[in-house]
């Protein structure tokens, strides 16, 4: 079925990118991988490419595109390939729409134009050692100086996409204390600067998969905060986190599907290459209803892709529909991706194919940005149950 979601100018911009990424990323993508992070210098080539711009506002060196639709051919063709940006996804997917949404116009035109260039990373910590999801129990604290000049950060988070390579980051901070009937009240946004006394990075984390994604940990000790850097308003914080949800897990979802139909063509293309008992696997009956199979959730989950992103250019797409997306999406990319493994045998469980990073890399797409459980629970409450 032809797609409609996209027009001329999204098609080209594929072209571009796809063109960028078979030369700039994949001969060198195996590198990444062993050294655990993208080189800091790619990201000014992904700057000059304009993909940190394109949502950002003309007047602050963007090209002022409110639609999702750019950033969803990015999650299609890096997942096509079976590659990674690094930590650039969080900055432009997850900080940008808060810097747009809550900054004032001195911190917009202190902030933006470096976002845009790539000489300035974002990063956002939210989560901490111990809490998890419950980011209403957080006990990273930003008190207030007594001149009221600034804030005294102090705490740790974990899991921090971008976090080594980051420039600032938007971090989530207790400024006052939870209220009895409200735990969510008293949480703040603070942009901090990396290189600020006290700021320090720990572990570069060594995960499953998203090898090339510096994932780390970090800790605030007295670390001095302008009070400029407030994002937003004082205590208002946690009610932020949840605007931009719907897209981070819409995101997630774009993503999946992506993986799962890269994961069809790995597939197809090898069974059709490899021979056993004189023939091609590709000609054997249980291949080809295993391939038509996975085709056929691959279109399905494309669909509601297709429909989601629409309605979050509209500014329709709600909480529980995102959730809706997010979890049928990446329990297909789930399903298929392990069917795809499966069908290039020993070959599967090789590093060397990219099915085998593929399996890895999308193992946390059922559990960031909210787990499969969590998104059950979305849905469920809008039904009412």
């Amino acid at each position: 079925m032809r797609r409609t979601v996209y027009n001329e100018d999204h098609e080209a911009f594929r072209e571009t990118l796809r063109a960028f990424i078979e030369a700039e990323v994949v001969p060198v993508y195996d590198e990444w991988c062993a050294a655990g992070q993208v080189p800091r210098e790619f990201y000014g080539k992904l700057a000059e490419l304009g993909l940190f711009g394109i949502e950002v506002p003309e007047e602050y060196g963007g090209a002022g595109e409110e639609s999702f639709k750019y950033q969803a051919v990015i999650y299609e063709e890096t997942s096509r390939a079976g590659v990674s940006f690094g930590g650039s996804g969080v900055h432009v997917l997850l900080c940008l729409p808060y810097l747009k949404a809550y900054a004032t116009e001195d911190q917009k035109k202190r902030w933006l134009p470096d976002f845009v260039n790539g000489t300035t990373m974002y990063a956002i910590a939210m989560t901490e050692p111990g809490t998890g999801s419950d980011l209403a129990g957080m006990r990273t604290t930003a008190k207030l100086s007594e001149d009221g000049t600034h804030y005294v950060l102090n705490g740790a988070k974990t899991f921090i996409t971008g976090g080594v390579h980051a420039d600032r980051v938007i971090v989530c901070a207790r400024t006052d204390a939870p209220r009895p009937d409200d735990r969510r009240h008293g949480i703040s946004l603070l942009v901090v600067d990396t290189k600020a006394e006290g700021y320090s990075v720990g572990r570069k984390l060594d995960k499953l998969g998203l090898k090339v994604s510096d994932t780390a940990e970090l800790a605030f000790t007295d670390v001095k905060v302008p009070v400029e850097n407030l994002l937003g308003e004082e205590n208002k914080g946690f009610s932020y986190l949840g605007q931009n949800l719907p897209q981070e897990r819409l995101g997630i979802a774009v993503g999946s599907y992506g993986q799962a139909a890269a994961a069809v063509r790995f597939a197809q293309q090898y069974t059709q290459d490899r021979t056993v008992f004189g023939q091609s696997v590709a000609s054997f009956q249980n291949t080809k209803f295993e391939l038509a199979a996975c085709k056929a959730e691959v279109d399905a989950a494309e669909a509601v892709c297709d429909r989601a992103i629409e309605a979050l250019d509209a500014g329709e797409l709600t909480p529980a529909e995102a959730a809706s997306a997010k979890l049928f999406c990446t329990e297909v990319a789930h399903r298929v991706i392990d069917r795809c493994l499966q069908l290039h045998g020993g070959y599967g469980y090789m590093n060397e194919y990219p099915i085998a990073r593929l399996y890895a890399d999308n193992r946390v797409n059922r559990i960031y940005g909210g787990t499969s459980e969590v998104m059950k629970s979305i849905i469920a409450k809008s039904m009412g149950l």
